[in-house]
This record gives structure tokens, sequence and C-alpha cells, in this order.
């Protein structure tokens, strides 16, 4: 039986996740439980067949967006996302489609708390208005 610690450990570092402060403090008082957690969510679910990497952090950032209750693992999943190839515009095109699920007050902190991750390439592209909008037409 193949180690999912190892294996989850193996998933992050191929879409540039670290250990970082957060887990190692973590795994200070409890590392059985960082050993678990990460060899279950990486090394066990993100390894499933059915869907490939890319799509696996679409929907982690989904959920991230869905919960607001782990700002850090969002932002560490919108930066493997766009690492993975997803353009900015999609991944917030995500988090907008998960307010209609999740609600938009959850949208929003999930924008604002990946906001310096995803605004760089979209701020010149596009206005938060609708040129049409002004002029009454929609």
């Amino acid at each position: 039986m193949p180690d999912s610690y190892l294996a989850g450990l193996e998933v992050l570092a191929s879409v540039g996740i670290d250990q970082d402060d957060f887990r190692n403090r973590a795994a200070e008082v409890a590392p059985e439980f960082v050993r678990l957690a990460i060899g279950f969510t990486y090394g066990e679910i993100f390894n499933r067949p059915g869907l490939d990497l890319k799509v696996r952090m679409l929907v982690a950032i989904a959920a991230g967006t869905a919960t607001g209750t782990a700002p850090g693992q969002l932002r560490e999943h919108v930066q493997a996302a766009l690492r993975l190839g997803w353009s900015e515009r999609e991944i917030i095109e995500v988090m907008i489609q998960t307010a209609a699920h999740s609600g938009v007050p959850a949208a929003l902190t999930a924008l604002t708390d990946c906001h310096d991750l995803l605004a760089v390439r979209t701020r010149d592209s596009e206005s938060c208005y609708d040129e049409s909008s002004e002029t009454g037409q929609a």
C-alpha cells in the first residue's frame, strides 16, 4: 500500500505548494493530524481517477470560496491554479459562479482574499462597469 502522505507531498510540490508555517505550526502539536490531512486530501482524493489535477484545483477554489474559512489555503490553490494554466478571469468567474450557490458574501470574501493574485492582469482589461449600462443599454 503506497504512503498517501508522501503521495500528497508530491502533489503539493507538483503545483508549487510547500510545507508552510501554517502546516508546520499545526504539525508541532498534532503531527499525525497534518500527516492524515495531507495524505487524505492530496494523496488520496487529488490522486483519484476521473479529473485531472488542473480541474481538481478549480474545484478546490470553488470549495474554498464557498466555505470562506481558510483564506491561506484558498490563496495557495489560486496560485497553483494559475501555475497550472487557469487564467485570472477564469478563476474570478468560478468565484462569481460560486456566489450563486454559496452566497455572495463568501464570494466577495474570496475575491478580496485573493485580490493581489487576480488583479494584476485584469485591472486594465475590464472595468467593473459595463459601458452599455451607462447608456441604459443591456
